[in-house]
């Protein structure tokens, strides 16, 4: 099947593979070395918003430059639009979230939104510390997590991925309602970013080395903001957020499908 594609095409993926391979080399060895850069915030046992503001834009400096290094060397080609409406205070971004490296591009460019992580990262030897001096919240399910939401949307853009996990292989998004809720709840607004790849590639149980033949192009498109009051104005909470949640999810699955 593989002689079917020309020599350079293969070649082409052939280095690809050899260079995502060391790029994640880099990233999990710099992820753990940047621990030791943490530790001043890290020895702190409560740091306040402009401390965990100062770590978030240093990792995410990171995270900024491994996804140049993803772009430049070829692996991936990726574009970004409207990304200067993101990052307000009070701001909700939600976005599906096709494929591992959706968090580095977006918090790259929004170096100081806090951000809704699983909470197994936690245990990332890589990614626990980064979490902790960022500030970044682990999804929990108790109102002790909704409430701390809500604190950090008083003061901060949060970043939040409502499928909480990754799109499967038919690429078709479907939301849980708990992130709209939140937004309906706490956001003065909601901004909506789709994120189109394809061919898709780093997808969830899929393993790195796997490398597409083409080389997998990102699209990060910024939407309209909604206006949360707009809805509530409509209907109570309950009903505004299962209307929204299937309004959201119906227009993330048609401009996933639109031709660009």
């Amino acid at each position: 099947m593989a002689a079917a594609y020309p020599l350079s095409a293969r070649l082409n993926r052939l280095w690809r593979l050899l260079a995502t391979g060391l790029g994640f080399v880099f990233f999990g060895v710099f992820g753990v070395l940047l621990q030791i850069v943490l530790l001043p915030w890290l020895l702190r046992r409560s740091p306040d918003l402009a401390q965990q503001k100062q770590a978030r834009r240093l990792v995410t400096r990171t995270w900024l430059w491994f996804s140049y290094y993803l772009m430049r060397s070829g692996i991936l080609r990726a574009e970004f639009e409207g990304f200067e409406r993101l990052g307000r205070p009070g701001q909700l971004i939600l976005a599906n979230h096709p494929s591992l490296l959706d968090v580095v591009f977006l918090l790259g460019r929004v170096p100081e939104a806090n951000c809704i992580v699983k909470a197994d990262l936690q245990r990332n030897p890589a990614m626990a510390g980064q979490i902790r001096a960022c500030g970044y919240l682990p999804n929990q399910e108790d109102l002790d997590f909704i409430d701390a939401v809500h604190e950090v949307l008083q003061q901060q853009c949060l970043l939040v991925f409502p499928e909480g996990t990754r799109t499967g292989w038919d690429g078709v998004v479907k939301f849980h309602r708990g992130a709209v809720s939140i937004g309906l709840r706490s956001a003065q607004v909601i901004t909506p970013v789709v994120i189109k790849m394809q061919p898709p590639n780093f997808k969830k149980g899929q393993p790195w080395y796997k490398i597409p033949l083409q080389k997998p192009a990102y699209r990060f498109i910024v939407g309209d903001d909604i206006n949360p009051q707009d809805w509530l104005n409509k209907h109570p909470l309950p009903i505004a957020a299962r209307r929204l949640n299937d309004h959201l999810q119906q227009y993330f699955n048609e401009r996933r499908q639109e031709n660009d």
